[in-house]
């Protein structure tokens, strides 16, 4: 009886030292385009950005994904993403709400999705499915349908341009336009709406990601 018993265990050490063998583990495939694979992932985030220096703003977010071998790099946001830019004495004076977004070279920030932009200085909200946004020189752009809101107009339209000029939005294009505008007010040239013959000097819209306009 004793010898079977010690027989059964010598025999199952056996095993278990032929079962834990030199073999090297499986592994997966190797990877050979590194930048369709983040660096980064980090879930629910809360960071503060600074330019030159001086922190500028704070997004918040559920997922965000650091991609630093693409051209340009990027940072991606696909849960959704809530940002605040402050003034020079950290006071929080424009908030954005964006079902998804992109930030390319901590630069271009692309919003996609149910977009609320409210800016407190200029009293003005701005709604769209599609926004691009240049930190570094406060423009923004999009061509798909734009609503554009102050205390005493509304102007809506389907190609929109605005300009952050003192850290508060004081120059908007909207073609295509309709809405409602107070009829015997002094026009105010540094923010108005514009007609079919207005273009920009420039357009921040990157050329391969560039919206096209909504069809009718």
């Amino acid at each position: 009886m004793h010898k079977l018993l010690l027989t059964s265990l010598l025999l199952a050490l056996i095993a278990a030292v032929t079962g834990c063998g030199t073999e090297a583990p499986p592994m997966g495939n190797a990877v050979h385009n590194r930048d369709s694979l983040p660096v980064m992932v980090n879930y629910g985030v809360s960071k503060l950005i600074s330019d030159s220096g001086v922190i500028r703003y704070k997004f918040i977010t559920e997922e965000w994904r650091v991609y630093d071998k693409t051209t340009p790099p990027r940072w991606e946001f696909p849960q959704g993403i809530f940002l605040e830019r402050f003034d020079d004495n950290f006071k929080p004076n424009m908030h954005v709400i964006a079902d998804s977004a992109i930030l390319y070279d901590q630069k271009l920030l692309r919003l996609r999705g149910h977009i609320y932009l409210k800016d407190d200085a200029a009293h003005t909200i701005v709604r769209t499915n599609e926004l691009y946004w240049n930190l570094r020189t406060g423009d923004l752009s999009s061509n798909v349908h734009t609503r554009l809101q102050q205390p005493e107009q509304e102007i809506e339209g389907d190609w929109f341009r605005a300009r952050l000029v003192g850290r508060r939005l004081t120059q908007y294009h909207i073609k295509q336009s309709k809405g409602f505008m107070p009829m015997n007010s002094s026009e105010d040239e540094t923010a108005r709406p514009a007609t079919d013959t207005d273009t920009m000097a420039h357009d921040t819209l990157p050329p391969r990601d560039a919206p096209q306009p909504r069809r009718r």
